[in-house]
């Protein structure tokens, strides 16, 4: 498996009057470099629910823009970089790659390490009121990787897998489980077992097991988070 790249940062700025935030990503026509924390001139303006090691790379498949555009036909934005991601690409899928895949990416090598968990940024983004909450429902939000050996980038490098620890879990399935089945116990133990899988996610998934019930999605999904 391997793919193109195109690669986009962004710098926080305000979204809204009272909500800041890098999700306004610009296409790099230079290399840029990536270490632990992501590409180094990218910026996250709330680095407790964006960005760190686990979170350090946003991939969005660049054939989910053709959906959205036929959902949106009038709506100008849906072009890749719009959605927040470093790197947008073909063929990598949320169903074609694991939690735990391991990657050459340019100079650099990465892991998958959770998928994303769309948040209220996007509805002010685009100006769609439950636009996070679609992209979690459709299974469309992308995925995120952490950086094993940091290095160089550029636009147009190739990214191929290396290894595939978990092949059983990809990052659709375990994206559609988590969010639609949250207290399958099953499952759960499944991501708890999971080494690679981010702390964050294994978090949850132990207090769901231990608690019996789901966290709240309203303040991710629709803004009530304070920045």
């Amino acid at each position: 498996m391997s793919a193109t790249v195109d690669l986009f940062v962004g710098k926080a700025d305000k979204l809204t009057k009272n909500v800041h935030s890098a999700i306004c990503k610009q296409r790099q026509e230079e290399p840029l470099l990536l270490s632990e924390n992501g590409f180094s001139t990218d910026e996250q303006a709330d680095p407790k629910h964006h960005g760190g090691p686990d979170r350090a790379v946003h991939i969005y498949p660049l054939e989910h823009y053709s959906y959205w555009q036929e959902q949106y036909p009038d709506h100008p934005d849906f072009v890749p970089g719009a959605f927040g991601e470093n790197i947008s690409l073909s063929g990598m899928a949320e169903e074609q790659v694991c939690i735990g895949d391991v990657f050459q990416l340019g100079q650099a090598k990465v892991q998958i390490s959770q998928p994303r968990s769309p948040c209220f940024k996007l509805n002010l983004r685009f100006g769609v009121p439950d636009l996070a909450l679609q992209l979690q429902l459709t299974g469309k939000a992308g995925y995120l990787l952490r950086v094993l050996e940091p290095g160089w980038v550029a636009p147009g490098d190739k990214v191929s897998l290396l290894t595939r620890p978990w092949p059983e879990l990809t990052v659709r399935m375990v994206a559609w489980q988590f969010f639609n089945h949250p207290l399958n116990p099953q499952f759960l133990k499944q991501l708890v077992a999971c080494d690679v899988l981010s702390e964050s996610w294994k978090s949850k998934a132990r207090q769901r097991l231990e608690q019996g019930y789901v966290e709240d999605w309203s303040k991710r999904l629709f803004g009530f988070i304070e920045d």
